[in-house]
């Protein structure tokens, strides 16, 4: 039997991360759809066809971003609905700067049927340790609203800490809002 290679970037037990595709248009906006109520005021990610193509054309083709999706490996016993390969969420990496930076800015999100499982801190720990092995990065940051306790709460399980408090720092939902920043190092993960 020929072995055929994976085709994510990096596996854990219950995931798989592999990049964005303009293939993966329909089941995103329909994710992004069925999810809106989870995600709002948070979080808007694309939910029509165009803002796929725009929003992943950006991820795919700007050396300065990287985007993941956060795959399903199997079904888990009990019958969820659960599909192999079905995506559960994604995590992007954004303003990618090199040199003697080698950084980057998580966002990430979560959708509905696989909120609250633990298949994005799995992801989130798959994309930290590709950032950190392949793509060369030294430092991720995460900024999130302080009312976001779900999204601070990953950023919290993953390792990253807290550095600081930025008001009025990004524009999200008609208004300039405050963010927590949280960090993590290539060093703070091989140390924990």
């Amino acid at each position: 039997m020929p072995h055929h290679a994976s085709r994510y970037l990096a596996e854990g037990p219950r995931v798989g991360v592999r990049p964005f595709t303009y293939e993966d248009g329909a089941e995103f906006t329909a994710r992004a759809r069925q999810s809106r109520e989870l995600h709002r005021p948070w979080l808007f990610p694309p939910d029509s066809p165009s803002a796929y193509t725009a929003y992943a054309g950006r991820l795919i083709e700007d050396p300065a971003r990287a985007g993941f999706l956060v795959c399903e490996k199997a079904p888990e016993p009990g019958g969820d609905g659960s599909v192999a390969g079905a995506v559960a969420g994604f995590i992007n990496i954004n303003n990618i700067v090199r040199d003697g930076f080698q950084c980057g800015a998580l966002g990430y999100g979560a959708f509905a049927h696989a909120a609250g499982r633990g298949l994005m801190r799995e992801g989130l720990g798959l994309v930290v340790g590709y950032a950190f092995g392949p793509m060369r990065l030294h430092r991720l940051e995460i900024n999130v609203q302080p009312g976001n306790a779900a999204s601070i709460a990953l950023a919290r399980a993953c390792g990253f800490r807290l550095e600081g408090f930025s008001p009025a720092m990004l524009f999200v939902d008609g208004a300039w809002r405050d963010h927590e920043r949280w960090a993590i190092t290539a060093e703070m993960r091989a140390a924990g």
